[in-house]
């Protein structure tokens, strides 16, 4: 299943691991870790330069393009405002998840030692207090110098909602100035990520030294709790469908569950989408409906990208001993389930790290353990792949079926 950039990812992190563990005691060991830790950060910190000015740029473009749609229809914009409101559901419920889980299954006891092999400063949160008024940034040139995230999403937000009510030439330029300001950075992270085995055996070797053996315990531990921070989303999604969309979850399953199959078999939702609009019919929409709602839902949302983005942003904090209280925790929220829209059309090693780190800088997590997680990606991406197409079943039914409000000629009951 592994090929091209992720196996070479994947086998930096083995093989500096294992050099790491191999030398951990030995006389060599600081000379080496003298010479990897400031490689693996001057590759994290070109890596990092990119997240604001991609994530700016991505979320101006998504805004405009999500507000247009809304423009084009009514059967657009109500999907639209299911999504926003399925989106922070399931941020919620993965932060939840991963809360719960690390409760049920504490770190292994190899993790205290992690942020001290890849050492790298949090960012700071406002206190409980000045957390609302942190909220709209007095000078968003200085939240984007000192990576506030939270005043500068909600910038982007603002820009880009204002952006598309202006006249259609200078709205036009804009869109080009900021679609190739995020390509430009694209173009720069296609770079970092292309010495990324590089990077990432650089930083595994600091975590080899400190660890040793005790990483692929931790590593896989992480790996569960996020898996089962997807699959709480994934049963958000059935919960959704049989409560807001009037279908049992027996029809939903097996009306979702061609489309899962190629889902988790590709990891891809845009090769899901033929099996998702075959599946209209039998969730009882009209193909019409599917016609307007699929492709957008494909396009702008990922529910349980969101929910696994805050779930990792959460698991960190754990490694780095951040206390995460009920606000910040609804803060990392409503950030990733807004720059989730910000990853359309991304691949997959690109998307991890620009919409996950404005999440962990928004809760005060470093993230620097980012890129050794960015190699581990593939498991947790076939949940989250499995998890967005089912979402996007539930808001197809939600959005798409007939319901007594909008047609009082037919009062579906609910279907078995």
């Amino acid at each position: 299943m592994l090929s091209g950039p992720s196996a070479r990812i994947l086998a930096g992190l083995v093989l500096g691991l294992v050099a790491g563990a191999l030398l951990a005691g030995s006389a060599a060991a600081p000379v080496v870790a003298g010479v990897a830790k400031p490689v693996g950060g001057l590759w994290l910190d070109s890596l990092t330069m990119t997240v604001v000015p991609l994530v700016f740029s991505l979320l101006v473009t998504g805004v405009m393009r999500a507000a247009e749609q809304a423009a084009g229809g009514r059967l657009a914009a109500r999907a639209l405002g299911w999504f926003a409101v399925l989106l922070l559901a399931a941020a919620s419920v993965g932060a939840a998840a991963t809360a719960l889980l690390l409760q049920l299954a504490p770190l292994p006891a190899a993790a205290a030692a992690l942020p001290a092999a890849v050492s790298g400063p949090g960012p700071a949160v406002p206190a409980a207090s000045d957390w609302l008024g942190s909220i709209v940034p007095t000078n968003p040139v200085r939240a984007a110098a000192e990576n506030a995230m939270v005043p500068l999403v909600v910038f982007a937000l603002l820009f880009g909602l204002a952006a598309n009510g202006i006249e259609p030439g200078p709205r036009a330029a804009l869109v080009q100035v900021f679609t190739g300001v995020a390509q430009t950075m694209l173009r720069i992270v296609g770079w970092v990520l292309w010495v990324a085995p590089l990077g990432v055996f650089a930083l595994a070797i600091g975590v080899g030294l400190v660890l040793g053996g005790g990483a692929a315990g931790v590593l896989a531990h992480y790996v569960a709790v996020i898996v089962g921070s997807a699959l709480a989303s994934i049963a958000l999604a059935y919960v959704a469908a049989a409560l807001l969309g009037r279908i049992s979850p027996l029809a939903f399953a097996r009306a979702a569950l061609p489309a899962q199959v190629i889902a988790v078999s590709t990891q891809s939702s845009l090769a899901s989408l033929p099996a998702m609009v075959a599946a209209a019919p039998a969730l009882r929409v009209r193909d019409e409906a599917a016609g307007v709602v699929l492709p957008l839902a494909v396009s702008l949302f990922r529910a349980t990208t969101a929910a696994a983005n805050v779930a990792v942003a959460t698991y960190l904090a754990a490694v780095h001993g951040v206390a995460l209280g009920p606000a910040t925790l609804g803060l990392g929220a409503v950030v990733a389930a807004t720059v989730s829209v910000a990853a359309v059309g991304l691949p997959a090693q690109v998307s991890f790290f620009a919409v996950i780190a404005p999440v962990c800088l928004a809760m005060g997590v470093p993230v620097t353990l980012l890129p050794l997680l960015l190699a581990i990606e593939t498991v947790p991406d076939i949940f989250r792949t499995l998890g967005n197409v089912t979402a996007d079943l539930a808001v197809l039914r939600i959005a798409g079926a007939r319901h007594p409000g909008r047609d009082r000629r037919t009062r579906p009951s609910p279907e078995v």
